[in-house]
């Protein structure tokens, strides 16, 4: 299956490409068939070798027609493939390393589950990947005032990507299973291999998490530039709007600069009695109490914020 699996993948990248491409993956495709139907040949060492091989033959055109000879553009892609297959792998190989049953196999397994739950519900005071959107931006998840609902959601994204941890147990499980030489019981370098790995793989799922609230942020300030909506995060949705004092300008509170009025910001929206705005030229956060200034939503960061402002008592 695993030479099979292969060369469907081979397949499936030959089909988006074009030219000489082609016929290298195809030709790739060929020789992972032919040491699949080798394997095949000699699973009986007595009778039944033609069969195995017709067997083989049958699947592999099964897998061709259901990966890569759909039409309608129902074809998998090379990439959810991969993710196919790294997901069937993870699961058959957590269920070999359960099979064996050993508290060293139960540590190997569950111990990235547990700390991918923990990390992942780490939602007190606001998610991981809030805190890391807003820490770009320079304010406080509180500032955001994310729903609780949301946090959860970013939670599971967050467990989404430490789950791939799991994929190392299932390796060694699998490696176990076909007694691989370097996690034999006297082979002293299969602990250290194993714990490097987990470390490089948990490292790795911690750095998708930055890039995940790196990449929003980014989105964030292009849209600011351009003036236009930015996307949402996860909860979080900016939005442009006028900003108008309720107070004269010497009594405005605001924190990180200058209000001006006649030009929108984008808001993350009022948390805690303080309105928290963006102020693209100067790159930073402006803060405000919430008291102070009226919100009125604009159409995008190009208008021009006209207020008719009502005269203010000679005492205020």
């Amino acid at each position: 299956m695993a030479w099979l699996l292969a060369m469907v993948f081979c397949a499936a990248v030959a089909r988006q490409h074009s030219g000489v491409r082609v016929w290298v993956w195809a030709a790739i495709a060929v020789l992972c068939f032919i040491g699949g139907a080798r394997v095949a040949y000699g699973l009986f060492a007595v009778g039944g070798r033609v069969g195995s091989v017709l067997v083989c033959g049958v699947v592999a055109a099964l897998l061709l027609a259901v990966f890569v000879g759909a039409g309608d553009g129902r074809a998998w892609t090379p990439a959810q493939m991969l993710s196919a297959f790294a997901v069937t792998a993870t699961v058959g190989g957590i269920w070999l390393l359960v099979r064996q049953w050993t508290w060293g196999e139960w540590l190997a397994w569950v111990a990235p589950l547990v700390f991918a739950v923990v990390v992942s519900c780490v939602v007190a005071s606001g998610s991981v990947l809030h805190a890391l959107y807003a820490d770009s931006l320079g304010v406080t998840p509180e500032d955001l005032d994310v729903p609780g609902i949301w946090q959860a959601t970013s939670a599971v994204r967050l467990l989404s990507l430490l789950s791939y941890a799991l994929f190392v147990p299932a390796l060694w499980g699998i490696a176990k299973h076909v007694h691989a030489p370097f996690v034999s019981p006297v082979e002293r370098l299969g602990v250290p291999l194993y714990v490097c790995t987990q470390l490089t793989v948990v490292v790795v799922c911690g750095l998708g998490a930055l890039d995940s609230a790196r990449e929003a942020v980014e989105d964030f300030r292009t849209a600011a530039v351009r003036k236009t909506a930015p996307p949402s995060y996860f909860g979080v949705e900016p939005e442009w709007m006028c900003v108008e004092p309720t107070v004269p300008a010497a009594k405005l509170g605001s924190r990180g600069g200058v209000l001006k009025p006649e030009h929108p910001y984008l808001s993350f929206g009022e948390a805690g009695g303080t309105v928290s705005l963006w102020d693209e030229p100067a790159g930073t956060a402006i803060q405000m109490p919430a008291e102070q200034v009226r919100l009125v939503p604009a159409a995008d960061g190009r208008v021009r914020c006209t207020f008719s402002y009502q005269r203010l008592p000679k005492d205020g």
